[in-house]
């Protein structure tokens, strides 16, 4: 009898407010890969998950997410020791999201279905809504929890299978997914998680020959901040000094402390890239109004940063961060405003605080991104579409149109003989 033993290789992941490795990870590679593909293609092509009806797909998930709520805790604990988040507000959104997306799909598992079509001629044609296959996921490092249930929810529903990769900063409450949804009932092969790097595991999902669609998010941090803030010039010096008091007030430190507003960047790189972006920032001529540097010896703080007399064309006005830095520049017309905001390649969302229903209907459909707040900010759930214009991706996450990108559309068309009408 031949005995075949594998050896991984490990990575650590680590803890940002000290830099200290926490965990070791296997490290996945092209093998890896190989194997958890032809698993999700084995539980595709030949498994029941896809072949079960959507309500029985439904009461599954919902199981799922019932685990998800119970162990929510850990799983938001998970999350704020890889990644440095803070966790009563994981705790509060990340996993409360995650769980209402389960739900809201397991929901949507069985209202799946085609149309039925009006042909010119003798024949009459309808369309089949199939799932699409084995789906690679390839997520970043800023919402762990929420980008797996965003991800994985409706692919779920709609009967595919799956590979993802969570970023090698944040790999930990994949894991712990995973192992919930081997628990709530998810069949072998559905499922399926490999940890690594993006050039070597995160490139062999995304070029497998035998993965029907791949999703790739490559960014991190907080996608939807308010990074660049245009005030009209009646309240500019107003609204700086109400930033300013209110910044005096924020606290930087440990993730784990309830009092705390801000905790450490994800790693030594982003801590690296961010510093960077602010230099970049003074050098460019734009005015340092608070903060700037780094906080301790020990782990990956920045002080909150804001820059004033930035220009559109400034690195810090036209890059995404992914760090506590906010620009505010001034402008004196709507016309004005319309125009630098969309002087970007990004186009995620913007936010409008306004008093005037006119204003606001008038730049909502100006402004070119795929959300827009009105007298709110950074409200999500699961029944709101989510994406992009521009360089901020394309497709939608959340909604019943995210269900449509793991789903072909099948034609069929059959003649009518001796029917009374057409």
């Amino acid at each position: 009898m031949e005995v075949f033993i594998r050896y991984w290789k490990t990575f650590g992941t680590r803890d940002p407010r000290t830099g200290d490795v926490v965990a070791e990870v296997a490290e996945g590679d092209q093998e890896d890969v190989d194997i958890a593909v032809k698993a999700a293609r084995e539980a595709f092509d030949h498994g029941k998950w896809p072949r079960m009806s959507g309500f029985d797909r439904g009461r599954v998930i919902l199981k799922f997410a019932d685990l998800i709520e119970q162990h929510g805790e850990e799983i938001a604990m998970l999350d704020s020791i890889d990644s440095g988040k803070l966790v009563h507000l994981t705790k509060d959104f990340d996993i409360q999201f995650a769980t209402n997306c389960f739900r809201y799909y397991a929901g949507a598992a069985d209202k799946i279905h085609g149309e039925t079509l009006k042909c010119m001629g003798e024949f009459q044609a309808y369309t089949l809504k199939e799932p699409v296959g084995v789906v690679g996921h390839i997520i970043p490092w800023n919402f762990p929890t929420v980008l797996f249930a965003a991800k994985a929810a409706p692919t779920l529903a709609t009967g595919c299978t799956m590979i993802f990769k969570p970023a090698e900063q944040s790999p930990l409450s994949a894991l712990y997914l995973a192992h919930l949804a081997k628990e709530a009932g998810i069949p072998d092969g559905v499922i399926n998680v490999i940890t690594g790097y993006g050039p070597t595991a995160g490139a062999a999902i995304s070029s497998h020959m035998d993965v029907d669609a791949t999703e790739l998010s490559v960014q991190g941090e907080v996608c939807i901040a308010g990074s660049r803030i245009y005030v009209q010039e009646g309240i500019y010096d107003e609204f700086l000094k109400k930033v300013t008091d209110n910044v005096k007030d924020w606290v930087v430190g440990d993730p784990f402390d309830p009092q705390v507003h801000q905790g450490p960047q994800v790693d030594k790189e982003q801590f690296d890239k961010v510093l960077r972006y602010i230099e970049s920032g003074k050098r460019e001529g734009a005015t340092l109004l608070t903060g700037g540097k780094a906080i301790g010896e020990k782990g990956y703080y920045i002080e909150p940063t804001i820059f004033t007399d930035v220009k559109e064309d400034m690195l810090i006005a036209q890059d995404e961060i992914f760090g506590p830095v906010m620009s505010i520049m001034k402008f004196k017309t709507i016309e004005e405003a319309i125009e630098k905001a969309n002087n970007t390649k990004y186009g995620l969302a913007a936010g409008i605080l306004t008093n005037d229903l006119n204003t606001a209907n008038r730049v909502s459909r100006s402004i070119r991104a795929g959300g827009i707040w009105v007298n709110c900010y950074m409200i999500t759930e699961s029944s709101i579409p989510f994406g992009g214009y521009k360089m901020s991706g394309f497709g939608m996450d959340s909604g019943l149109q995210a269900l449509e990108k793991y789903l072909k559309v099948k034609s069929v068309i059959t003649p009518i003989y001796n029917s009374p009408w057409l």
